[in-house]
């Protein structure tokens, strides 16, 4: 079974993104790099007639160094495999950064988790191979992930570096299956305008003792 394949049945099985609903690790970002405020309140209802962009309903909270780590961890989770793109061609990053600066409860919990945990991430890259991740070696990213990505305990401890993983390839999953290249790599069809309505065929309906009619 491929990876894309793997993350596919895992969505199915899952059936949300949130796994992780508690502070982890209690990291800092590393020095240099300010952790912004959390945004208060909620943001304004979407104008469905305009087309939006990343930030327009809230700040953003990624500073380009973790957009560079996040960019590095997506591609890893969902790389390009020659059918498909990248997690990252098709806007991951900035769905995973809107998602973590969103003022809700949910995306609240989830932004400190990521954060810590890319931090995290960061300090142990840095003391294991001498550079930050994004930074590191392809060989020595993957030893990081693949650590991450075990876990003894069906449900790791939030504290943990799996609860962190597993929610970021959690994000990174439905961010890249709700666009149109995802969507079409999982063969979905939904919102596709048909030309004429036919009705279910006359055999199924027979067979299951229906009716084929409306009545008003």
């Amino acid at each position: 079974m491929d990876r894309r394949l793997a993350i596919k049945w895992m969505l199915a099985a899952s059936a949300g993104v949130v796994m992780a609903r508690n502070p982890m690790l209690g990291a800092s970002n590393p020095p240099g790099i300010a952790e912004p405020e959390p945004p208060f309140g909620y943001g304004k209802d979407s104008n469905l007639m305009k087309a939006s962009k990343p930030g327009d309903y809230w700040p953003l909270t990624f500073t380009e160094l973790q957009r560079r780590q996040a960019a590095v961890l997506a591609d890893i989770i969902i790389p390009d495999d020659g059918k498909n793109p990248s997690a990252t061609s098709v806007g991951v990053v900035d769905f995973v950064d809107e998602w973590v600066s969103a003022p809700y409860p949910d995306n609240l919990r989830d932004r400190k988790i990521i954060l810590d945990g890319m931090a995290w991430l960061d300090e142990e890259s840095v003391r294991r191979f001498g550079r930050r991740f994004a930074e590191s070696s392809e060989a020595d990213r993957l030893v990081l992930v693949e650590e991450m990505s075990r876990s003894q305990k069906a449900e790791p401890d939030a504290g943990s570096s799996q609860a962190f993983f597993r929610l970021v390839r959690d994000l990174v999953g439905v961010g890249y299956f709700t666009t149109p290249v995802g969507m079409k790599d999982l063969g979905y069809v939904g919102n596709v305008p048909l030309a004429t309505f036919d009705g279910p065929p006359a055999e199924l309906v027979a067979k299951l003792g229906l009716v084929d009619e409306v009545k008003w």
